[in-house]
């Protein structure tokens, strides 16, 4: 859940300022007055160019500052030189796993968390890092570990962040122009002009198109979610694949039952590897699929 959240927390907030950024200089500058008479065109044209533009320009620019991102909000502590016999564990663990997919050696990090935890991220697959919680070492097996070492290196190997941060940059584009033609729509029917396709329409349009660019957002990140639960699936056979399918399943089965008696309290139900739990429209905001799915796609040999 780590790396899911963290690039859509970091994309969020770079589209959101690149767009504040923007309705700003134009409000002030007059931007696209000036491209128009530089020939650029205007109307709706120009507002899906501007919408791709910023829309993978975000997306891009969140995935390229992840792993840095994640290391700070995380606290983690890469292993550069073991000094444990754990930390050479795992690092000898993640060496191995990374010559069997036919990628380069990850970065290996541990982060102070005491529930079982781990997420994997980067901008390329030859410059990951694969981290894990205090908590996972502590409550967990070797076996179990390992498992969900395999399970992270194989959302590394399938390219997943790069995969994820093209669809998240579709719906950037999408979302900007939406909410910029929702904007116009309004400042037109107010305004009573309804000629004219440039952004710089005062503060009506401003404030409708960030308050637009928001709710449109929300439910961009819905189909992001639904991506996220479709490659868990794959991460966990890649897991079963590198460690063996029934160190998978008790890796899942753990985590099952740290997640049982409770949900995570507070924001940790936002981080937890689990996904957390929920049904009906709850569902819909996961990032993972429940566990009792993911446990019985392994056992019926589903992906």
């Amino acid at each position: 859940m780590k790396r899911v959240f963290l690039l859509m927390a970091t994309n969020f907030a770079v589209v959101i300022v690149l767009g504040l950024v923007w309705n700003i200089l134009d409000a002030s500058f007059g931007l696209t007055e000036k491209m128009m008479a530089m020939g650029i065109p205007a109307g709706f044209g120009f507002i899906a160019l501007f919408s791709l533009v910023i829309g993978f320009g975000g997306s891009f620019i969140s995935l390229w500052m992840s792993k840095g991102a994640a290391k700070r909000s995380m606290g983690v502590q890469v292993i550069e030189n073991p000094t444990t016999k754990q930390e050479r564990w795992l690092f000898d663990v993640v060496k191995r796993q990374a010559e069997k997919v036919g990628i380069d050696m990850p970065e290996v990090g541990i982060f102070h968390e005491p529930s079982p935890n781990a997420f994997a991220t980067g901008a390329r697959k030859n410059d990951a890092l694969i981290a894990v919680s205090t908590g996972l070492l502590e409550q967990m097996t070797a076996d179990e570990v390992e498992a969900v070492l395999g399970h992270e290196m194989a959302h590394v190997a399938n390219g997943d962040m790069v995969t994820q941060t093209l669809l998240q940059g579709i719906m950037n584009t999408f979302v900007i122009f939406f909410s910029r033609v929702i904007a116009h729509l309004v400042n037109s029917v107010l305004s009573g002009n309804r000629q004219g396709g440039g952004s710089s329409y005062g503060m009506t349009y401003f404030a409708v198109s960030m308050v637009a660019q928001i709710l449109l957002g929300f439910l961009a990140n819905m189909i992001v979610m639904w991506f996220s639960r479709y490659r868990e699936f794959h991460a966990d056979k890649g897991g079963a694949d590198l460690a063996g399918r029934e160190k998978m399943i008790s890796a899942l089965q753990a985590l099952q039952r740290v997640n049982q008696p409770h949900d995570l309290p507070g924001e940790m139900a936002a981080f937890g590897i689990s996904g957390g739990l929920g049904d009906g429209m709850k569902k819909l905001f996961m990032t993972h699929p429940p566990l009792e799915e993911r446990i019985a796609a392994l056992q019926n040999n589903k992906y």
